[in-house]
């Protein structure tokens, strides 16, 4: 009996090892499924962390809203264009109507060349003399840009002696407003350096050289950058028509931009048609930029831009979505997501409502058949049905800290083109209305080139100088007026000559 109870005890002692051996084995496999459990969930953030980083490294001008000059050594391939192949040959197509070099004046010489025998000839002088023994041939023109300094001496006459009244002695002339010191440049000087400083980008050290060396003055830069005040202050009364113009128009272009003062960011707001440019400057980006701008507050038209937020803060507007931007976005889905078919689906019906625009407008209809609409309306409904599917909302992560749940840059983009369905097939509905807002950017585009070739501005004012000026140089362009000839009318008093 007492063996059997020994056994008894060891058997129950062994199990009693065994269940805690099997216990903290139990433990151990807890702890390491939660291990396991927490480095999977790591693992799984790592790769999202590293398919973003993957995403942001592989944006460009193509894909996103980033401008070819961040692009670096990430440019897009060549051949990978939002256009599309037209099918025409390179250069000029039929019907173009071709562009001559015209004489602006008369010849002021005249140089006629003989046959080299005749000239040898000791009969020569005689020849030329009859009138019958040469004719005149072909003739061609040279042209020469002759530099000078037209120097003008600008004197005060004091009566010496009248012969009438004794009392006119200490009368004497008076110099014209405008000249009021012993040597000073006139306003052609101010004309060359504003429209090299704003229309050529070029800096103002620069400026000193090239007058200098084209003309043998030698201006400072302190005057040079007066130069280009003045003609900021010669341009200025015009710019509230301007402003006038764009804010009553039926469609206008508005657009931002930053540009660096001095170590500080300026935000650049544009706001343009087909025949008119406004260009100011703000500290903030967003609403108070707009509204110091002046034209979006008083706007009652079609504004064409790219979608920011704040400029849906003006109810007022009818909005259209610059439908470029969306392709870019579109083709980033397309290249890093690709088995989400329905951004290429979408970038295929946005090309094909601008071609069924174009051929109607080549045809010389105004507008769209409602049939045709109404299959485009299908089409986009259809395709957002795919993209709930594909890119579904995501959940509500359990340890996510409040505020809004991040969406993505794809999802984004979907419930833009839900929401704003009316702005971004606006175009398609109403032919006033452009595809992109290329009008914009190509009015703002002027300030990044002043940036990269010239460097930053230095104040304030200088910035909006410079903004004055390109607003009213643009408009005059627009309009088919030469930028010397405008801001030579400026000075002249007739600023209203950019209006044509």
């Amino acid at each position: 009996m007492d063996e059997r109870d020994a056994l008894i005890a060891a058997l129950q002692q062994q199990i009693a090892e065994q269940q805690r051996q099997i216990a903290e084995k139990d433990r151990r496999i807890a702890e390491l499924t939660e291990e396991n459990s927490s480095l999977a969930s790591q693992l799984e953030k790592q790769k999202e962390e590293i398919s973003e980083l993957k995403q942001k490294l592989g944006l460009n001008s193509h894909n996103s809203s980033i401008s070819s000059a961040k692009e670096g050594f990430n440019k897009p391939p060549k051949n990978k264009s939002l256009r599309e192949p037209s099918g025409n040959n390179p250069g000029a197509q039929k019907g173009h109507k071709g562009a001559n070099i015209n004489l602006p004046h008369k010849p002021d010489e005249e140089v006629k060349h003989f046959p080299e025998k005749c000239r040898k000839c000791p009969f020569f002088d005689q020849c030329c003399k009859d009138g019958n023994v040469f004719k005149n041939g072909e003739c061609r023109y040279e042209l020469n840009a002759v530099l000078y300094v037209k120097i003008t001496k600008h004197q005060v006459m004091e009566v010496a002696s009248c012969p009438h009244d004794d009392g006119n002695l200490k009368m004497k002339g008076r110099f014209p407003d405008n000249i009021r010191g012993y040597i000073q440049y006139g306003d052609s000087f101010a004309v060359l350096a504003g429209l090299l400083s704003t229309y050529g980008a070029v800096s103002v050290n620069r400026i000193h050289d090239l007058l200098g060396s084209m003309f043998g003055v030698s201006i400072s830069t302190g005057t040079i950058m007066s130069m280009v005040s003045k003609c900021a202050k010669q341009v200025g009364p015009i710019l509230p028509e301007i402003r006038k113009l764009i804010a009553n128009s039926d469609v206008s272009h508005f657009d931002e931009t930053g540009t660096d003062m001095n170590g500080r960011i300026f935000w650049v707001h544009c706001s343009s048609t087909g025949q008119l440019t406004l260009l100011t400057a703000n500290q903030k980006r967003g609403k108070d930029g707009m509204d110091d701008n002046g034209v979006l507050p008083l706007y009652r038209g079609t504004a064409v831009h790219d979608c920011w937020g704040p400029y849906w803060n003006y109810p007022n507007v009818n909005h259209a979505v610059c439908c470029a931007h969306i392709l870019r976005e579109l083709n980033w889905v397309i290249e890093f997501i690709p088995e989400h078919t329905w951004a290429a689906a979408f970038r295929d019906l946005l090309l094909k409502m601008k071609k069924a625009k174009e051929d109607a407008i080549e045809r010389g209809e105004k507008e769209l058949g409602s049939d045709i609409l109404s299959e485009f309306d299908k089409e986009y409904d259809r395709i957002l049905r795919i993209v709930d599917e594909e890119c579904p909302d995501p959940p509500d992560s359990p340890d996510r800290k409040r505020g809004r749940k991040k969406k993505g840059k794809e999802r984004s983009l979907i419930e833009r083109l839900r929401k704003l369905k009316d702005s971004v097939c606006l175009f398609v509905h109403d032919f006033a209305v452009p595809f992109t807002n290329n009008q914009a950017e190509r009015d703002v585009r002027n300030v990044k080139t002043k940036n990269k070739i010239a460097g930053s501005f230095r104040t304030e004012d200088g910035v909006q100088d410079y903004l004055d000026i390109m607003s009213y140089l643009g408009t005059a362009q627009k309009h088919e007026i030469s930028v010397f000839e405008a801001l030579t009318a400026a000075f002249n008093g007739n600023p209203e000559i950019i209006f044509g």
